[in-house]
């Protein structure tokens, strides 16, 4: 049994409270766009750290980190990458790899929209965990947190980190 904390699109913006709402995970996974090493170092010190870039990462993080990311976490094939989509409208980038051999699990980022739906078609959890960072319209930071135990999905929390006014657009 593992407990992930996930999240994306945190373009170079560090946040304390990452640790806090990540201290029971025992892992931390980014969907990309991170925008800088020292965030990426921040949450590999602080706990294992599984990353895919995205499109606004640098060449430091694309040497650092693969644009797909695919493996097996407590039983359950888990699929990663930034654009990919959600279920009915999947990036032509993914659908193929998605069609030929569906994960149970596949997490991406880039729309900066919370997304956690069901594909009944392809038989997977789809996550988008919305933007952790500042840049970009959405009002509302998002984390995301589940359990994986023996291939099955658990105990999914979104944790909502409002913006102040003077931080928007």
């Amino acid at each position: 049994m593992k407990r992930i904390g996930l999240l994306s699109d945190t373009h170079s913006f560090w946040d304390d409270k990452y640790l806090e709402y990540f201290e029971e995970c025992d892992e931390v996974w980014h969907a990309g766009d991170i925008g800088s090493t020292e965030v990426a170092d921040r949450l590999a010190a602080f706990r294992p750290l599984r990353a895919v870039v995205g499109n606004c990462d640098g060449g430091d993080l694309r040497r650092m980190f693969p644009k797909l990311l695919r493996w097996t976490c407590e039983g359950a094939d888990v699929l990663m990458t930034h654009i990919g989509g959600y279920p009915g409208r999947y990036d032509r980038s993914i659908i193929r790899q998605l069609q030929e051999r569906p994960p149970k699990l596949f997490i991406c980022g880039h729309s900066h929209i919370l997304k956690v739906q069901y594909d009944r078609q392809l038989g997977l959890l789809h996550i988008n965990p919305g933007a952790a960072g500042l840049q970009g319209w959405h009002c509302v930071r998002t984390l995301v947190r589940f359990t994986i135990d023996a291939g099955a999905f658990r105990d999914l929390e979104v944790i909502e980190i409002p913006r102040p006014k003077s931080e928007l657009f």
